[in-house]
């Protein structure tokens, strides 16, 4: 089943959108300290760029767009440039949302940079058999909770480490089965790993308005250490731009302007 398939079947995205003010150099504030912008919205044949640029003036929002690179969406540099292209005709970032290692090998380099930039999470794990474990899916099961979270860190780091990207999205992110053990399970130790392995890169943490992830103290960790953040609503619909737990836990934080990620539009 496609990713966007599962989310909307699972009741995580319906319904109509609208969406986005023009891009310059400055940007969105209102009554935050913090630029407003989702970096992490999907279009869907239900969804169009007409309805996010509606939403994105209503609600004062700067999106970006991300597909996925799979050989039922953009599959090669023809798709990609086709993909960058028809997105230029509107005022948003582009970007891409690699869900296994190596999918930039599909791909120029020239290409790729021509995205504004490129989040990546570790929901889609690489198992035995050239399979994947989906840990997004509400029927994930977990056996072994601590061989999962080896497994996990392992192919976290792996993407952190090695795989083009500039954000990494939905940090902390825990199966449904084991999210009860979420403040046991994310000790001070693995997190500590993923905050050197995206300061190493100077790779940006998406704050998951869908996951309600990562958490308070996750967050001040990561700044104290100078990471940046962006804000992800990884919606298909018009939860786009709500943002709700991105903006609370962002003020809780006390995070400014200077502590997020602005892609450069290309």
């Amino acid at each position: 089943m496609q990713r966007r398939t599962f989310v909307k079947n699972a009741g995580l995205a319906s319904g109509m959108l609208v969406t986005a003010p023009l891009l310059g150099n400055s940007n969105t504030f209102g009554k935050n300290d913090f630029p407003l912008m989702d970096l992490h919205v999907h279009t869907t044949d239900m969804f169009t760029m007409e309805q996010i640029m509606e939403i994105a003036e209503k609600r004062k929002v700067k999106f970006g767009i991300v597909e996925h690179p799979a050989v039922w969406a953009i599959k090669d540099d023809a798709d990609l440039n086709r993909y960058i292209e028809n997105l230029r005709k509107y005022p948003v970032y582009v970007g891409l949302q690699p869900m296994t290692p190596n999918w930039a090998s599909n791909f120029s380099p020239e290409v790729i940079k021509k995205l504004d930039y490129v989040l990546m999470d570790p929901q889609t794990i690489p198992i035995e058999n050239g399979d994947y474990e989906r840990i997004y899916r509400l029927e994930t099961y977990v056996e072994d909770t601590e061989a999962f979270m080896e497994m996990y860190m392992k192919h976290s780091l792996n993407i952190l480490q090695t795989e083009p990207i500039n954000i990494f999205g939905w940090p902390l992110f825990l199966p449904v089965c084991i999210a009860r053990d979420y403040y046991t399970l994310w000790t001070e130790k693995r997190m500590q790993q993923i905050i050197s392995a995206a300061k190493a890169r100077n790779i940006a943490l998406e704050i998951n308005d869908m996951a309600h992830t990562p958490h308070e103290k996750f967050i001040l960790m990561a700044k104290e250490q100078g990471l940046k953040f962006t804000f992800g609503s990884d919606s298909r619909n018009s939860n786009a731009g709500r943002l709700a737990y991105c903006k609370a836990v962002a003020k809780k934080c006390n995070l400014k302007e200077d502590d997020f990620y602005v892609p450069g539009r290309k």
